[in-house]
C-alpha cells in the first residue's frame, strides 16, 4: 500500500480544516475518526441537526451551528474520510495503527497531523462515581447527537464557559435545571485581561449572553461553592456544599461537573512528542513551532489538542497546519504558504487573545485539584486519593512509580480520567510543582484493543 501524504486524526473543527486546505492543494488526505459522522466533540452531530432535526440548532446556539460550513468544506473536498476508526498507535516513522470493523491494519503516511482536541478535567468529589453523576460535556453530547435531554431536576456544578452554555441550551430545550453551582471565578485575577478579551472579538458578549440568559430564565445561582459533594444510595439523590458559609442541600436526579477543558495529550506523548507543563491552564501540550511542527519530523499537533484556544481558533489552527503540510510534501513553497495562511494566522492569534482572561477568571479549585483522601481518583483500578499518598509515603516520586504502587492509569482509559489529578496530588504531597513530578508514561496501545485484533494485524 502506497503512503497518503497527510493522515490526521481527529474530524473536529482542527481536524476537517486541515484536511480540506490540504486536499484542495493536491495532497491525498485521509482523516481517522471514532466517531461516526465529522464533527468532534464540539459540532458533533451537526449533519443530522442541520438537517433531519433543525429545529434543534436553536436549542445548540450559534457557536454550534458554525460548525455546519465546517464540514461541508470538508465534505466537498477530496479528502477521504474514515469514520469510526481508532488510531491505537503513531510511531515516529509515521506509520499509523488503526482499528475499523474489528480488525487492526497499519496505514503509512507521509505526514501526520494530531487534531485529538480536548478532555473535560477530571472533577474527583465525593460520589462522583454514583449514577445520575456525569461531566457536562457528556450531557451536551447527548444533547447534540440525538436531542436527548434530563427528564428531572438538574444541577449543574463547576465552572468555565462550557457550564454556562450547557446550561443556556439546557434553559432553551426546557430542562428543570435546580440551581447552577459555581465553585469560583477570579475576578481580580482576570482583569488586567480584560482589554485583550475585548480585542478579541465577541467573546466577552457572548459569555455576558449566556449568563444573562440563564439569570433570566430564574435559575437559582450559588457562588463560592465548596465542599460539593454527590449522595445517594445506589444513585445520585442530592447534591451537597457550602456557599457563603451556609450548608445547603439540593435534590436532584442529575449532576453535571465541569472545571474545564485541557489539551488532549494522550496520542503525542505516546509517540512520544516533547511535551511541557502549561501553568495557566494547568495541563500538558506539545512544544510546536509556529505551523504546528512538533520536535518529531513529520509530525504536527493542531487544534485544542495543543493547547487550549476553542473552536474557532481550531479551524484557523487547522488550516495553517493544512498549508504548511502543502509545503512540507513540496505542493507550495514557503513563500506561497505565508501568503495563503496570512488570513488565518491573524484570525488565530486574534481568538487566541481570550484565553489568559478566561484561564485566569476561572482556574480550577485547588480542592478540587487535590482531593481529600476518601475521594476517588482512579475509577477504573478504583483507587483513592489516600492511596495515592499512601504511595507517596512509600518513595513513590512520580505518577509511574505510583502507578506500580496502586495501578492508577492501568484501566480502559489509561490515564485520561485521573493522570492529572495523581500529578497534582504527588506534586502537593512533595511540596514541588506539577512540572517537576511528571505525568504518566504513556505506551501504546493508547486504546483497547483484544489480543485477537492484535494477532491479526494486517
Amino acid at each position: 500500500m502506497s503512503a497518503i501524504d497527510l493522515a490526521i486524526v481527529g474530524a473536529g473543527p482542527a481536524g476537517l480544516a486541515a484536511a480540506a486546505t490540504a486536499a484542495e492543494l493536491g495532497l491525498s488526505v485521509t482523516v481517522f475518526d471514532e466517531n461516526t459522522a465529522p464533527g468532534g466533540q464540539i459540532y458533533r452531530g451537526i449533519e443530522a441537526v442541520a438537517g433531519p432535526r433543525a429545529r434543534d440548532l436553536a436549542v445548540l446556539g450559534p457557536a454550534y451551528a458554525a460548525g455546519k460550513a465546517v464540514v461541508e468544506r470538508f465534505r466537498a473536498s477530496k479528502a477521504g474520510y474514515s469514520p469510526a476508526t481508532t488510531v491505537w498507535l503513531v510511531q515516529k516513522d509515521r506509520r499509523l495503527g488503526i482499528l475499523r470493523d474489528g480488525k487492526a491494519s497499519m496505514v503509512e503516511a507521509r505526514r501526520v497531523l494530531i487534531a485529538t482536541g480536548a478532555l473535560e478535567r477530571p472533577v474527583p468529589i465525593p460520589g462522583w462515581t454514583l449514577p445520575g453523576v456525569m461531566l457536562a460535556g457528556a450531557a451536551q453530547s447527548l444533547l447534540k447527537a440525538s436531542g436527548m435531554v434530563p427528564a428531572g431536576p438538574v444541577v449543574l456544578a463547576g465552572n468555565g464557559p462550557l457550564l454556562w452554555q450547557l446550561a443556556a441550551q439546557f434553559v432553551a430545550a426546557g430542562v428543570n435545571i435546580a440551581a447552577l453551582l459555581e465553585t469560583g471565578s477570579a475576578y481580580k485575577a482576570a482583569l488586567p485581561h480584560l482589554p485583550a478579551v475585548v480585542l478579541a472579538g465577541g467573546y466577552l458578549a457572548k459569555g455576558l449572553g449566556l449568563i444573562a440568559s440563564v439569570r433570566k430564565a430564574g435559575v437559582p445561582i450559588r457562588r463560592s461553592v465548596e465542599g460539593l459533594r454527590a449522595v445517594g444510595k445506589g444513585r445520585l439523590q442530592a447534591v451537597e456544599f457550602t456557599a457563603g458559609g451556609r450548608a445547603e442541600r439540593i435534590p436532584a436526579e442529575l449532576l453535571c461537573l465541569h472545571q474545564g477543558v485541557v489539551a488532549n495529550a494522550q496520542l503525542g506523548m505516546a509517540i512520544p512528542l516533547k511535551h511541557e507543563w502549561v501553568e495557566a491552564q494547568r495541563c500538558w501540550r506539545p512544544v510546536l513551532d509556529a505551523w504546528g511542527n512538533s520536535d518529531v519530523e513529520g509530525i504536527a499537533v493542531a487544534g485544542d489538542g495543543a493547547g487550549i484556544g476553542g473552536a474557532d481558533a481550531a479551524v484557523h489552527a487547522g488550516r495553517i497546519a493544512g498549508f504548511e503540510a502543502a509545503r512540507a510534501l513540496g505542493r507550495i513553497d514557503a513563500a506561497a504558504r505565508d501568503a495563503r495562511a496570512a488570513g488565518d494566522v491573524a484570525a488565530w492569534r486574534r481568538h487566541l487573545r481570550a484565553r489568559p482572561f478566561l484561564d485566569a477568571l476561572y482556574p480550577p479549585a485547588r480542592a478540587l485539584r487535590v482531593p481529600a483522601d476518601d475521594v476517588m481518583v482512579c475509577r477504573c483500578e478504583e483507587v483513592t486519593a489516600g492511596q495515592v499518598r499512601e504511595a507517596v509515603r512509600q518513595g513513590g516520586t512520580g505518577p509511574n512509580q505510583v502507578k506500580s504502587f496502586t495501578r492508577t492509569g492501568m484501566g480502559p482509559c489509561q490515564g485520561r480520567m485521573c493522570g492529572l489529578t495523581i500529578s497534582e496530588i504527588i506534586a502537593d504531597a512533595l511540596g514541588k510543582p506539577v512540572a517537576a513530578v511528571g505525568t504518566y508514561r504513556i505506551r501504546p496501545p493508547i486504546k483497547p484493543l483484544t489480543v485477537g485484533e492484535l494477532a491479526a494485524l494486517e
